[in-house]
This record gives C-alpha cells, sequence and structure tokens, in this order.
C-alpha cells in the first residue's frame, strides 16, 4: 500500500476520476459535499482523502458501493468513522454483514432495493440496480448534469470479467445488464469502469461482444461433449489471448462459461 499513488483525472466541472488499487473510484464534487463511488482498500483511505482534499474543500459525505467486493468496500469502515453516510444496494449489506472478516462499522447505513437518490445539494446522483450480473447486487451510478457514468464491476476494460457465480452473478444476467444500459448511452459518454482506464460506450459493446462470442465457443465444445476440462485444454480462439490477465485467466474464463 505505502508504493501505491492515488491519481485524480477530472471527466466535468465536478466528476472525477480516481485510480490506485482496487476498483476505480468516482468522485461528485456537490455543492454540499463530496459523494465518493467506492472506496478501494482500507490501507489507502489516508491518501484517497488526501487526494479528495486536493480537488475540493468541501467534506466526503456519502460514499456508494457498486457492489459488495473487498477491493471496492474494504475502506468503507475508515470513511463511515469519519462520519461519511454509506449508500448500497440491500444485498451487499446482507453479504458484508454475513462476512465475519468485514469491519461493521463500514456496513452501508442506507440501502435501497431497485432505484435510490443521493442528493449533493445542487442536483441528485442516481443508482440504478441491475440484478444479477457480476454478482446480486450491482449498482449503475449516473452523475448529474454530466455525460458520465460509473458502471462498477459490469465493466472490465478489454479483459475478462468476474462473474461470481458464488454471488449472484450469471453471465446471461451480465450480458443483459450492460446491452440495457448502453442503449441509455451516445457516443460521447465517459464511463469509469470497475477496472481499466477511462472509456466510452464502444469499449464497453466490446467486452459483451466478447462475452457473448467467447460463450458459444464453449457452448460448442459442450455440446460436442467435451468435459470442463477438455474444454480447458482446447481453449479459446486465439483473438481472445489479450483478453487473459491475472485474476480471470482464459482457464477461469472458460470454466465460468462451461458453468
Amino acid at each position: 500500500m505505502d508504493n501505491v499513488e492515488i491519481k485524480a483525472t477530472q471527466l466535468s466541472e465536478r466528476v472525477y476520476m480516481l485510480t490506485g488499487m482496487g476498483g476505480n473510484i468516482g468522485v461528485y464534487v456537490g455543492d454540499d459535499g463530496v459523494v465518493m463511488i467506492d472506496a478501494q482498500y482500507k490501507g489507502l483511505a489516508d491518501k484517497i482523502s488526501a487526494a479528495i482534499t486536493e480537488i475540493s474543500e468541501q467534506p466526503i459525505k456519502t460514499l456508494v458501493n457498486t457492489h459488495f467486493h473487498a477491493d471496492h468496500t474494504d475502506g468503507n469502515a475508515a470513511f463511515a468513522r469519519k462520519g461519511v453516510n454509506v449508500v448500497a444496494h440491500d444485498n451487499v449489506r446482507a453479504r458484508l454483514a454475513a462476512n465475519s472478516d468485514f469491519d461493521a462499522v463500514g456496513l452501508p447505513k442506507m440501502t435501497f432495493k431497485q432505484m435510490h437518490s443521493v442528493d449533493t445539494g445542487d442536483a441528485s446522483i442516481k443508482l440504478t440496480h441491475y440484478p444479477n450480473g457480476h454478482t446480486d447486487g450491482d449498482i449503475i451510478v449516473w452523475f448529474p448534469n454530466s455525460n458520465v457514468i460509473h458502471a462498477g464491476d459490469l465493466f472490465f476494460v478489454d479483459r475478462f470479467p468476474f462473474v461470481d457465480l458464488n454471488a449472484g452473478g450469471n453471465v446471461q444476467g451480465y450480458i443483459d445488464n450492460v446491452r440495457a444500459v448502453v442503449q441509455q448511452l451516445d457516443a460521447d459518454t465517459q464511463i469509469i469502469p470497475g477496472h481499466g482506464g477511462l472509456s466510452n460506450r464502444d469499449d464497453w459493446i466490446r467486452l459483451v461482444d466478447m462475452m457473448e462470442a467467447t460463450r458459444a465457443e464453449v457452448m460448442a465444445m459442450k455440446e460436442q461433449g467435451m468435459t470442463e476440462d477438455e474444454a480447458v485444454e482446447s481453449g479459446l480462439s486465439e483473438q481472445w489471448a489479450d483478453w487473459s490477465w491475472n485474476f480471470i485467466t482464459e482457464e477461469r474464463w472458460i470454466r465460468t462459461l462451461y458453468k
């Protein structure tokens, strides 16, 4: 953590993207306070706070979690102890509460089922739940008066995504959710992905196109009678080689699709 640098990029008058270690952070500077989206790891909380102080003198008032995974929520407690209100989907709180290793101080105090608005003094940030995609608690964050959204882990840029099958994730649901959101975007929309650099609509479409194409390849192997291990041994088409990364390798992605 000592070597991690938190870098801020301004996307609009009030919206910033912070990168460091873990899921990308979104920052909205409201008239009466700052709203941050995701919190990375607890060991980075001071660095994240310092980076936000460089952006605005306003206090951090609200922290929104896009889902429950630790690289987005481990820092919750550090901010909650400073009086920041944590907001998330109902299922995020339930999954965090069930984790004995999670600091209960960081549990969301405000949860919702389908849609919620976070008042920023000048406008409202819109939070929308998209079920059973990456997990069962994913939300998309829509920033007001700017053509910017935070997609959470419904967006891994040019890499195989993590579909958490043990936490309500579903490949078809992931595809359906992204397809539904991109219909509401235009070519100029800036997208803060869960992982990867600042992106746009075409980048996101490329992800789901890959998911559909690789799923078709794996389904064809399955229909030919291949076992899961045999499908892994056979592998995907060479065009997908660059999508493999340290967490979701080609093998893990094939096993996810096969299941």
